[in-house]
């Protein structure tokens, strides 16, 4: 399995903008579909955005669409998720994930109002 380690969180304020990395190492990256998920605290587990592995193919789902993107740099093993005009209910612990069912240990951010 490929290992993941997910970083850029924090607090920051409402309307304020995160990006958060997912760095990937032990296997060509390129391989591997990667999924952003987040859990808030007393909630299941949520699906965000997807990408390919060559970065053609996105996803982001519904609920952040339009203030979520999803981008990944193969030369860097890296796949980010850019995340604009935050609101206290982005509040969670956000996760990488990849095809082979890999995960990173999270990375909490924290949007105050």
């Amino acid at each position: 399995q490929v290992q993941l380690v997910e970083s850029g969180g924090g607090l920051v304020q409402a309307g304020g903008s995160l990006r958060l990395s997912c760095a990937a190492s032990g296997r060509p990256f390129s391989n591997y579909v990667v999924r952003w998920f987040r859990q808030a605290p007393g909630k299941e587990r949520e699906f965000l955005a997807t990408i390919s592995g060559s970065g053609y193919s996105t996803y982001v789902e519904y609920s952040v669409k339009g203030r979520f993107t999803i981008s990944r740099d193969n030369a860097k093993n890296t796949v980010y998720l850019q995340m604009n005009r935050l609101t206290p209910e982005d509040t969670a612990v956000y996760y990488c994930n990849t095809d082979d069912g890999s995960w990173g240990q999270g990375t909490q951010v924290t949007v105050s109002s």
